[in-house]
């Protein structure tokens, strides 16, 4: 067996109608891997709160790489206003949080959405309205921690909805 380096490895790209918001995240550690791993997996576009750390941040572009560059991105003021135009734009709008309604990630049938939105909230707080979301799903944890990182939930997220999405195709 023999290890392979990037120079080794040549990805399928492909662009999934994925939108990731992010809801206030302010570490810029995870606003770097917020463009890291959108872009490992396809992501359209994402979308960060004006007060989020810039891309200009040292730290933001250290995190991200190259990454910055082959994402679309746009920053926004205010989230219902930015909520109701994904909506309005055919977007469905699920929020990876623990609420009394969440659906098990596993369970959740991301197939049968033309277009997702995946909300991300703040690393104290959370998502601010999650009412705001059309569904909210959550991660099951067998530690005694409740939560994760909110980029480790973003990952884990867009694995399975990556995975839906291509399962049963050629791509």
């Amino acid at each position: 067996m023999k290890q392979l380096t990037h120079y080794d490895i040549t990805n399928t790209e492909k662009k999934f109608p994925i939108t990731i918001v992010c809801d206030a995240i302010r570490t810029p550690e995870n606003i770097g891997m917020c463009f890291r791993i959108a872009e490992s997996f396809g992501v359209s576009k994402i979308y960060l709160h004006e007060s989020s750390p810039s891309f200009e941040n040292r730290i933001v572009k250290k995190t991200a790489r190259n990454t910055i560059d082959q994402i679309d991105f746009e920053q926004y003021a205010n989230f219902s206003s930015l909520i109701s135009n994904l909506k309005n734009e055919g977007n469905t709008i699920i929020g990876i949080e623990i609420t009394d309604e969440s659906i098990r990630i596993s369970d959740y049938d991301f197939k049968s959405h033309e277009k997702i939105v995946l909300l991300l909230g703040s690393e104290r707080h959370g998502i601010k309205n999650v009412d705001i979301a059309d569904a909210t799903i959550a991660i099951p944890m067998y530690g005694r921690n409740s939560s994760m990182n909110v980029i480790h939930s973003l990952s884990i997220t867009l694995y399975e909805v990556t995975n839906q999405l291509t399962k049963n195709t050629n791509s």
